[in-house]
């Protein structure tokens, strides 16, 4: 009795244990966002007296361009303490649909301006135990400014969803273009991986390993050039991007819904979705890269993920670093060559075995040819961590012969290797069509759940802080198009 009592004396009840991790989130980024928000005004001022260096104004237009920013930065504290939610934007359509949430087409009320505005449903993030995952993606596209990476513009919440309003890029993303065409030549392989390999060294710049780059996570914008999207994966920043970090303390939250790789990386429930049929073995490369594609879209829109584009140190205890990124271009440039991925297989189980066997499994099809130079350099990605390209610097993978003739420079000035046609800002025609969702209606009760909405409310601070106003988003009046001057806005 007296050892039962005296262990429950000295032991931390986990509903303290839950307020001191409330705490401590609060006061991380009560104080990060200060510090940002003056490094942010400080930069932007920075920015200004650079350009009007490098323009040569005299005295008087800048001391009218100085008057005109100091305006715009008192408007953007004014509209930043006005509260943003879902009254402001109109829906127009649902162009994307994944495991926790969608993404739909919304124009802002009062500017006019078109945004992708991404749907979380706050129980499944907590039942799925995704917080970490939500927050990592949310601080990332605060902290990345880059051409490379698309923007996000705002973010906010309400009881039921989580919305991150990005910028709308009109071409699509990589999945549906490389499920348009059979294959791709070596000269579009060769302008896409370029373009892939700056906007991943972008992030690696930034301290941050992605972990999932895959087709469906490179964007178009209207150009035809790409973007890094989707960061919930992301690693490389504070505690609060940790699942662990978020762990009810009284009962871990269901965990049968994730297939935990050793190293922590949530890759969602191994089911038997099927990616071939039994008869796959011995297919021909062109009937594969059929069965691949009719069930490409199915493993896009669920939990399941698919390990065919994760490097095998991933799934291993021993760690990884950045280089990971780089092994899942490569298996995204043997897609683009070949018409599928090397690993693909009839289930995730088959495809992880694949990918940890994959000296013996990495094999190029002789009736696809590809130039040897394409051939090599897949294998200097899709090799040992220790071995591959990208390990001193990005310069390595930069001067490849396979990239001989690209003008990393200019890259993004340049036409792109497959031009977008957009007809107005708000075009859908490079994405699928998904029916409506309710995903804005509050669920309809479940029965015997595991988990109250009492539950989910008390946990409901872990989502502190989520809001989030970019300076350009708030003091941007651009025109609206005379297009949609007097219709329904």
């Amino acid at each position: 009795m007296a050892t039962r009592g005296h262990s429950s004396g000295s032991s931390m009840s986990n509903h303290t244990k839950e307020r001191v991790t409330m705490t401590k989130v609060t006061l991380e980024n009560f104080y990060s966002n200060l510090i940002a928000q003056h490094e942010e005004r400080e930069m932007r001022q920075q920015k200004l007296e650079r350009v009007m260096d490098e323009e040569g104004l005299p005295e008087e237009e800048k001391r009218m361009r100085r008057s005109e920013h100091a305006r715009k930065e008192t408007e953007f504290l004014r509209l930043k303490r006005t509260r943003l939610g879902l009254d402001d934007f109109e829906s127009l359509k649902v162009i994307g649909r994944g495991a926790f949430g969608e993404v739909r087409l919304v124009q802002k009320k009062d500017t006019g301006h078109v945004y992708a505005m991404k749907i979380l449903r706050k129980a499944d993030m907590l039942e799925k135990e995704q917080v970490g995952h939500i927050r990592a993606e949310r601080d990332i596209l605060v902290q990345a400014d880059s051409l490379w990476v698309v923007k996000m513009f705002y973010s906010f919440q309400d009881k039921l969803n989580l919305y991150l309003l990005m910028e709308f890029l009109p071409g699509g993303d990589m999945m549906t273009l490389l499920m348009k065409k059979d294959t791709l030549t070596e000269e579009e392989t060769q302008f896409y991986v370029a373009e892939t390999v700056l906007a991943i060294d972008s992030i690696h710049q930034l301290g941050f390993i992605h972990r999932d780059i895959k087709p469906d996570n490179l964007l178009l914008d209207s150009k035809g050039h790409v973007k890094l999207s989707d960061f919930g994966l992301c690693t490389g920043l504070k505690k609060a991007h940790r699942t662990e970090f978020y762990r009810n303390l009284n009962h871990s939250l269901s965990n049968d819904f994730t297939w935990e790789a050793k190293a922590g990386l949530s890759l969602g429930v191994l089911v038997f979705l099927p990616h071939f049929s039994t008869a796959s073995q011995n297919m021909n490369s062109k009937r594969k890269a059929e069965t691949w594609k009719r069930n490409r879209r199915q493993l896009a829109f669920s939990t399941v993920g698919t390990p065919d584009y994760i490097a095998p140190e991933v799934f291993m205890q021993t760690g990884y670093n950045k280089l990971c990124d780089w092994w899942s271009l490569g298996v995204i440039m043997y897609e683009m060559l070949i018409g599928y991925p090397p690993f693909c297989s009839e289930t995730p189980q088959e495809t992880y075995k694949k990918v940890m066997n994959w000296k013996e499994t990495l094999v190029f099809p002789p009736e696809v040819p590809i130039s040897e130079r394409a051939k090599a350099l897949i294998l200097r990605f899709c090799c040992e961590w220790e071995h591959r390209i990208g390990a001193p610097s990005v310069e390595e993978i930069k001067r490849n012969p396979f990239f001989e003739g690209v003008d990393y420079d200019h890259i993004r000035e340049r036409p792109a290797a497959i031009p977008i046609e957009i007809k107005s800002i708000d075009d859908t025609s490079n994405f699928d069509e998904f029916p409506e969702s309710d995903i804005l209606q509050p669920a309809a009760p479940v029965v015997a759940t595991n988990h109250s909405e009492a539950d989910y409310k008390n946990k409901d601070w872990v989502f502190i802080n989520y809001t989030y106003k970019r300076f350009e988003g708030l003091t941007a009046r651009g025109a609206i198009p005379s297009y949609m001057k007097g219709g329904k806005r």
